[in-house]
């Protein structure tokens, strides 16, 4: 049997968490920095919690007001303080529930500059590592981000995206582009399966490209999340591969 962890990045404002949560098996918890607060923490992990779901921290950049979506440059210093403070408020929440925090996703712009830049992803995994070494590392298939984490000895998950289209350097498309998010149930279906049962994906361009699938995300702010995380859900069970964190 093959198995095959399916996330949701979770506790971002939205209403849809409760009926996303029992189609996955990890919820990456922002952590109130691009989104969310304490109370959302603690309301997210309880929920994950309810619904045996792993539960894992989603540090981005301090920037409500863009989602964490908008390019920030930081020191080293100031980015290993972004993440070591957030994973800290989420070592706390799980504290309080008697539970631990097992693996950490960047989010957003964050995710992205680091999934490219050897030094960005370097020190976001040594925060990672200090605050705790047995906590598994999610970052994008191929990048950097799971690179600096192998280096580091870092548990790894490389992931992959149900609802978003690749470039032909296996990066995410931007969001600024029109054929960025994937919109239909099928085509999702389509991708996940191929990623997950060839180890390749189709890029915007027409490319097939390796792609090493571990975890599977699907946005829980997008617009189809729900619908996507049964259809998915269903469609992995139904060529019988187990839904189970990494």
């Amino acid at each position: 049997m093959k198995y095959i962890d399916l996330n949701c990045d979770m506790g971002e404002g939205l209403d849809n968490d409760a009926a996303i949560m029992p189609f996955i098996s990890s919820a990456n918890i922002a952590c109130g920095y691009h989104a969310g607060n304490h109370d959302t923490m603690l309301r997210t992990a309880t929920l994950a919690l309810e619904n045996k779901v792993a539960i894992g921290a989603h540090p981005g950049f301090a920037d409500k007001s863009n989602f964490g979506r908008t390019e920030q440059a930081l020191s080293d210093p100031a980015l290993y303080e972004l993440i070591t403070t957030q994973l800290y408020a989420m070592q706390l929440v799980c504290k309080s529930l008697d539970t631990v925090m097992v693996h950490v996703k960047p989010h957003g712009a964050l995710y992205n500059m680091a999934a490219k830049s050897s030094s960005m992803a370097r020190v976001i995994v040594k925060a990672v590592k200090d605050v705790d070494p047995r906590l598994c590392f999610f970052g994008l298939s191929n990048s950097w981000l799971i690179k600096a984490a192998k280096e580091a000895g870092l548990k790894t998950a490389s992931e992959v995206f149900a609802d978003r289209t690749y470039q032909d350097d296996g990066s995410l498309t931007p969001r600024t582009q029109p054929t960025a998010l994937i919109e239909k149930e099928e085509n999702a279906v389509a991708q996940v399966l191929m990623m997950v049962t060839e180890q390749k994906v189709t890029t915007v361009n027409g490319y097939t490209i390796p792609m090493v699938a571990e975890t599977i995300c699907i946005h829980g702010d997008g617009a189809h999340a729900v619908t996507f995380a049964r259809t998915v859900n269903a469609a992995l069970h139904h060529h019988q591969l187990i839904i189970q964190r990494p």
